[in-house]
């Protein structure tokens, strides 16, 4: 009597998908996606759209999310990823709270996309942890929960349990990263390729970030101090300078930058800076001219801060970014 071939059978993974009115699409499409295109490469992910009440969900671009289950009873999953919304920089709905801890206590894995990190941060699950989140919200994030170690270059980051990601389009990365994580290398790369994606986007997400898109600091010294260099990067910003400008000591105003940006004055000028030079070099400058003009002085700085900050070379963020001619 013949027999077939043993073949190992693959456990079905259930993966949660949190949405709520307001989420963003790309925040829940993206992933998705990803796991369907594992799912065809031999993966065996089941993934539910879950709500705090069920139900049809509307997106913040409009197209509804039909008839999504309530969190209340869908569980247990694996693994639950709570998408984002910008809605959720200034509150967490308390039944979105609820329902998201509800599923994280059951879960072996716990994941956010963009914004959904201030949900996780709100429940505490981030405390003591390191996490990112849209660059654009990271100072928000980091103010508001002291207790998270917020990375804001990271398209994701992994800690224990716990799983975040970048802005929106980073979801696609962090799913990746998931199944690399759960079937291997391989399957992740033939999903990347199929996707025409990176599997491992090169640099972070400060080469698509504004270094002054922040909000103005609460204190007026340190206001005039940010406001002339963002107006004049090259001038001379040294921190006897900067101290002097507002009549502070530089301890003072070290203390202030600390407070307000989590950051020294040194380091916080230099990313101004490369801003600028970022946007001298879109316009069509040289990399000499652009170093000079943004302050950064030479050549060799400019690369140096390119690296430092957006992990990538002038050269390499040119042909990103700038339109073909």
């Amino acid at each position: 009597m013949s027999r077939t071939p043993y073949e190992p059978q693959i456990r079905t993974h259930r993966i949660a998908l949190v949405v709520f009115d307001g989420v963003t699409l790309l925040d829940v499409s993206g992933p998705l996606e990803v796991l369907h295109q594992a799912n065809r490469n031999g993966a065996r992910y089941e993934s539910t759209l879950v709500s705090p009440r069920g139900g049809d969900i509307a997106t913040s671009s409009g197209p509804t999310l039909a008839a999504t289950t309530a969190a209340a009873g869908a569980g247990p999953f694996e693994t639950v990823m709570v998408a984002g919304s910008d809605h959720l920089v200034d509150r967490v709905p308390d039944d979105l709270l609820a329902a998201v801890r509800a599923l994280a206590d059951q879960a072996g894995r716990v994941a956010s996309v963009c914004t959904g990190a201030f949900v996780l941060a709100a429940l505490g699950l981030l405390d003591g942890r390191s996490a990112t989140t849209h660059w654009r919200h990271a100072q928000t994030l980091a103010r508001r929960y002291p207790s998270v170690r917020v990375e804001p270059d990271a398209l994701h980051i992994h800690d224990d349990r716990y799983v975040t990601s970048a802005g929106i389009s980073a979801g696609i990365d962090l799913t990746l990263a998931l199944v690399e994580a759960d079937h291997g290398a391989e399957v992740a790369r033939e999903i990347a390729r199929e996707l025409v994606v990176f599997m491992q986007r090169p640099g972070g997400q400060s080469q698509f970030s504004t270094a002054i898109a922040t909000p103005p600091p609460r204190s007026d010294p340190l206001r005039a101090v940010t406001e002339s260099v963002v107006a004049d990067p090259a001038a001379d910003h040294s921190l006897p300078a900067l101290a002097a400008s507002a009549a502070l000591s530089p301890r003072h105003l070290t203390r202030l930058f600390h407070t307000e940006f989590h950051t020294t004055p040194a380091r916080w000028v230099e990313r101004v800076r490369l801003d600028r030079a970022q946007q001298l070099l879109l316009d069509g400058h040289s990399i000499t001219s652009a170093a000079r003009l943004s302050g950064l002085g030479s050549d060799e700085t400019l690369r140096r801060a390119f690296a430092r900050h957006l992990g990538t070379t002038p050269t390499e963020y040119l042909r990103r970014f700038r339109a073909a001619g």
